[in-house]
């Protein structure tokens, strides 16, 4: 073993016995850039003046220690961005509660007394377009007819809360099922429905919104966001 590697056993030595121990028992997991360069200035200070060490060798410790320090700068700056994300994320879930947002679903909270706006997806022409509203218990309470459409697109439709014989219906969770007469078979369409956010959980890559009525459901896939 040259005198240059018998320093650097030393100095890790010292380092896994002292600075170190404290965190586990190997010591070199904790080892920062200010460790290996003191490392390094003490392979320079104690080596071998007949044989000093090889200006290649000397270069690639010089190239790992610049490397380690960028991934340490890296490493800082990425729990910088990560604190400032999170803020970002708790001042924006802040903002959604209580607003009503549009999802793509057939289902949602209605309150008595109030007019529901949702609309259907129409991929092609289509005859025979309505929607069925069901109340939680999965009974019929509502027929909306639609007009007849000569091309794919999106129809909107309204609902008042009130079933067939015009009486108004208690508040609460309805489904609503599209559907509509495509190359003459029926066929289900998509209703995007209006949904109040209740909560908002922070976690994870977004966030994610609780739905009245509707359930929980990730950012993303809101379609718009209301008042």
């Amino acid at each position: 073993m040259s005198t240059t590697d018998s320093v650097s056993s030393s100095v890790l030595s010292q380092y896994s016995g002292t600075t170190t121990s404290t965190t586990n028992e190997s010591g070199y997991g904790s080892l920062g850039k200010d460790d290996f360069l003191m490392l390094l200035v003490t392979q320079l200070n104690n080596q071998n003046p007949l044989d000093p060490q090889d200006n290649s060798e000397f270069v690639a410790q010089l190239a790992q220690f610049s490397s380690l320090e960028s991934m340490t700068n890296l490493n800082t700056s990425m729990d910088t961005l990560v604190s400032s994300y999170q803020s970002s994320q708790a001042l924006q879930a802040s903002s959604l509660v209580g607003r009503s947002v549009i999802i793509s679903s057939d289902n949602t909270y209605v309150e008595t007394g109030t007019e529901m706006t949702g609309s259907v997806v129409i991929p092609s022409a289509a005859d025979a377009i309505s929607v069925k509203v069901y109340s939680a218990a999965g009974n019929l309470v509502k027929s909306i007819p639609l007009d007849s459409q000569s091309s794919s697109g999106t129809v909107d439709f309204t609902w008042d809360g009130t079933n067939d014989s015009g009486e108004q219906l208690a508040s609460g969770t309805y489904t609503f099922k599209a559907s509509a007469t495509l190359d003459g078979t029926s066929t289900a369409l998509t209703t995007y429905l209006p949904a109040t956010v209740s909560s908002v959980t922070i976690g994870g890559s977004e966030l994610s919104l609780n739905l009245a009525g509707a359930g929980s459901l990730s950012l993303s896939k809101v379609i718009s966001i209301g008042q």
